[in-house]
């Protein structure tokens, strides 16, 4: 129980938080405060009492089971999910209000809010715990429909709409390609359990191929290059939204993939490889288009993306110090993260300017902001007595390992973290005061307050973090972690470092003059030809190309059926050209008893063809009629005389309809229609369709009956159950009994369509 009560607790918070919400709007924060809060408290007690397994069967047959694991691993990503979630709860609680306030939308809109980061929680609880590929896959996809309606959330803007649609297609396109990933491992080794499949699996190009998809997945969510792009786009998100899911949820669930599968992943020194470089390029795009940005969240979204690739860099350099560095940062950055979003949205809140270089001065107005968001900043710059030092020292070991040009590197990227974290928090509480600010609500400033007095207690008591970074790359790396943090003051190559990381640092500040000139034209460039141009032209054309296809295919009727023959004839095809043909296509032999059943398929044949001539409306109706009458006889040959009578019936009954209809229409009408031309080319068209469709119904339905199934069928047992449905044939049985609730749903949506259609056709001027 202590497993799943997280679980439990994360996944029930949304439904609770919207239904106190349906009372009052903003109980919906207090209990999604609390709910957050209480599942932050189960993971913790659940990971101080060791943890452990629950493996229920899902689907057995499908070999799918519902197994959840309280990991170092996973209590680490779940107490940053509940933990930072907490905090946005309470910060939202009065932001939210004011947010819907100068919009000048209804109260009532807030409880959807509060329920889809709640949903997002309990989405991101359960990636984390989860250890069957398709259960992660599930809460996977969960996660990005939540972050869809949240960036989403100001639905009155284009702005936002773009940014939500361009966030799910980026992460939710790339999902696809680790469902791939799954099955390809699941057909190599007959499991979706991930456990199974670290003990067994073996290294090459198959296990590096399916690795290498999981991975882009998890690169893509955590916004790497070239994938970056949505990042700074979803910051059209509320302050909340943003401050949540690139602290310590959405992007962080990318970097949690790479760490989860990193078993896998590190038996491929290509992978490795792969994250190196990937991570080195976001590092040095994300840091320098950060010192260019002006718009408060814009900076913090490329230094995010930056902040992560100093994590992905770590897991590419490997080895003990890759795996815990990795582990360490991720939960530094998340304390320190949300504070600066939060920062951003009180500033703007309090002077309502977002711009940095619209503000300066505010340490006198708000003072307490600017001493908690100044902790959070020393944390992220990775200055002495903040968690964020040890971030650093822990990089900067990996890199040495690798040689000193890995090292110099790391020294450049911690430099520019330092800079454009020193240019946010000093841009807007230092120097004169160019907007005034009002008094904040203290709900909007204690959460940025204890985030900024926890990077300072971990900085100094910093064994709680370093024991459980341990035990989180302890499951990554697959061996135990011994981690042992402290100052030292002495020359260690991490401490000449950090030194030169500092002076380098300073040194960009105050050469800032001297570069962002051609820091601007490296933004720019990447705007102009990168992957969000290309994004916005394939986008572009994409919906080009469906405009086209649907003028296509509703242009006339015979237009829309060939939209749906041809393109199904042509995966026939391919299917057939991949399958192989042997043992297909075998001749029977015609007897006696045969030829009547010959004879009516052959009318059948001959009045369906005489469909396609007749002009005159009556006369296709009644030509159209016998094709359903001969049809009928079939049936009666074959020895289904009920199914024949049913024929007959709805052929009656069609015929009459159609007949009815015409009735409808004057005399001149018809006749124009039926005198109208038909356009050059279209009977060669119609021609062409129905013999390629024909064509392959005919190979794919004879092919079938060639090859019949190796395994029972489900005929056998429905045909022995007939008889106890008091049927005489097993089709009666289907149609009457075993489809009975079916077809009743089916008869429900028609009638309550016609309603709908007759409601429309009647009211349908008045509403004009």
């Amino acid at each position: 129980m202590t497993v799943l009560l997280p679980v439990i607790l994360a996944l029930c918070a949304a439904p609770v938080a919207l239904v106190a919400g349906s009372f009052r709007p903003n109980w919906g924060a207090y209990v999604g405060a609390g709910m957050a809060a209480l599942a932050c408290g189960a993971t913790l007690w659940g990971w101080s009492m060791g943890g452990g397994t629950i493996d229920i069967p899902w689907a057995p047959t499908w070999d799918l089971r519902l197994t959840f694991t309280l990991d170092g691993l996973a209590a680490l990503y779940a107490l940053l999910a509940t933990g930072i979630g907490t905090a946005v709860l309470v910060y939202s609680s009065r932001y939210l209000p004011d947010h819907l306030h100068h919009q000048g939308r209804p109260a009532t809109d807030a409880p959807r809010f509060y329920a889809f980061i709640l949903l997002f929680m309990g989405a991101m609880v359960g990636l984390v715990m989860a250890q069957d590929l398709i259960l992660i896959f599930l809460f996977w996809d969960l996660t990005a429909i939540a972050s869809y309606f949240l960036i989403g959330y100001d639905n009155h803007k284009e702005d936002s709409r773009e940014s939500a649609l361009m966030a799910l297609l980026v992460t939710g396109v790339s999902a696809v390609l680790f469902l791939i990933g799954a099955f390809m491992l699941y057909i190599a080794y007959g499991t979706f359990s991930l456990p199974t499949l670290i003990a067994e699996a073996n290294p090459g190009p198959l296990l590096t191929t399916a690795c290498a998809l999981i991975a882009i997945a998890g690169l893509a969510k955590s916004a790497q290059v070239p994938l970056h792009f949505w990042l700074p786009r979803a910051m059209a998100a509320p302050t909340p939204v943003s401050s949540y899911l690139h602290s310590a949820a959405m992007v962080a669930a990318g970097v949690f993939l790479i760490g989860r599968f990193y078993p896998l992943i590190q038996q491929s020194e290509l992978l490795l490889n792969m994250l190196l470089a990937i991570g080195m390029l976001s590092m040095t795009i994300g840091g320098i288009i950060a010192l260019t940005r002006d718009v408060l969240k814009q900076l913090l979204a490329y230094s995010t993306i930056a902040q992560y690739g100093y994590v992905v860099v770590m897991f590419g350099l490997g080895g003990e110090h890759g795996a815990v560095g990795a582990s360490f940062y991720v939960i530094a950055h998340a304390l320190a993260k949300c504070a600066l979003f939060l920062t951003a949205g009180a500033v703007t809140e309090a002077t309502g300017e977002n711009r940095l270089s619209h503000l300066g001065g505010l340490r006198t107005s708000l003072p307490l902001l600017a001493i908690g968001s100044g902790a959070a900043a020393a944390g992220l710059a990775a200055l002495p007595l903040t968690v964020g030092f040890f971030k650093d020292e822990l990089f900067f070991d990996a890199a040495l390992e690798h040689g000193w040009a890995f090292g110099l590197f790391a020294i450049v990227g911690a430099s520019l973290t330092l800079a454009y974290t020193w240019r946010f928090w000093s841009g807007i509480f230092l120097g004169q005061i160019s907007t005034p600010a009002h008094k904040l609500s203290p709900v909007l400033v204690a959460p940025i307050a204890v985030l900024g007095l926890l990077v300072i207690i971990f900085g100094i008591v910093v064994e709680p973090v370093s024991n459980l970074a341990a035990a989180a790359a302890a499951v990554s790396y697959g061996e135990a972690i011994e981690l042992h943090l402290a100052y030292h003051l002495d020359t260690r190559p991490a401490n000449l470092m950090a030194l030169a990381t500092l002076t380098l640092g300073v040194g960009v500040i105050v050469s800032r003059p001297a570069w962002i000139g051609i820091a601007n034209v490296i933004a720019h460039l990447g705007e102009r030809i990168g992957p969000s141009y290309w994004y916005n032209a394939g986008l572009k054309n994409l919906n080009a190309f469906s405009h086209y296809l649907l003028n296509l295919e509703v242009s006339d009727l015979r237009s829309r059926i060939s939209t749906i023959l041809i393109p199904t004839a042509l995966l026939v095809g391919l299917g057939l050209l991949a399958a192989p043909p042997g043992g297909s296509y075998r001749m029977g032999v015609i007897e006696p008893t045969n030829i009547p059943l010959i004879a009516a398929l052959s009318l059948a044949i001959i009045a369906t063809v005489i469909t396609t001539r007749p002009k005159n409306h009556l006369t296709f109706i009644f030509t159209l009629s016998a094709v359903g009458y001969t049809l009928a006889v079939v049936y009666a040959f074959i020895g289904a005389p009920d199914v024949a009578l049913v024929a007959v019936l709805i052929e009656s009954v069609m015929t009459v309809m159609f007949v009815a209809i015409l009735m409808l229409f004057s005399r001149d009408t018809l006749q124009k229609q039926a005198n109208t031309p038909t356009p050059p080319g279209i009977h060669q068209r119609d021609m062409l369709v129905g013999f390629i469709a024909g064509t392959f119904a005919l190979v794919v339905t004879w092919g079938v009956f060639s090859q019949p199934s190796i395994r029972d069928s489900v005929s056998i047992e429905q045909t022995a159950l007939t008889p106890s449905a008091h049927a005489k044939d097993v089709v009666t049985a289907i149609l009457a009994d075993f489809r009975g609730l079916d077809t009743m749903g089916e008869i429900t949506v028609v009638t309550i369509a016609l309603l709908g259609i007759t409601t429309l056709l009647h009211y349908g001027r008045r509403w004009q």
